[in-house]
């Protein structure tokens, strides 16, 4: 890295409506079937991963859901990492009371 290269955490959450969570589960299978996983190496198989994917709508949106495209056509940013989950669940602050600002005296 250089002296200009700054490496930073972007925390986000977005709120989506799946219409068609069949479609969903069916895309997350497509993906996990054409994925290159050596599951000698892996607690369960292949079919029961799927049945799991089939069974777990917030795991298979979970697994297609892609946020490498959050700052695309951002100049002098590069992608690396990061991690999605979904929740069929009202939306709760992960970040907890300490970190919000103080309010502003006055």
């Amino acid at each position: 890295m250089n002296e200009q290269t700054v490496t930073m955490q972007v925390y986000c959450r977005v709120k989506v409506i799946v219409t068609d969570p069949a479609a969903v589960s069916a895309l997350a299978v497509r993906e996990l079937r054409a994925a290159d996983i050596n599951w000698s190496t892996e607690e369960d198989d292949l079919e029961s991963a799927v049945e799991e994917l089939r069974a777990d709508l917030a795991s298979s949106l979970a697994g297609v859901a892609d946020i490498s495209g959050l700052v695309d056509g951002i100049p002098g940013v590069e992608f690396r990492g990061g991690l999605c989950w979904a929740e069929q669940a009202p939306p709760r602050d992960p970040f907890g009371q300490r970190d919000k600002p103080a309010p502003a005296a006055g």
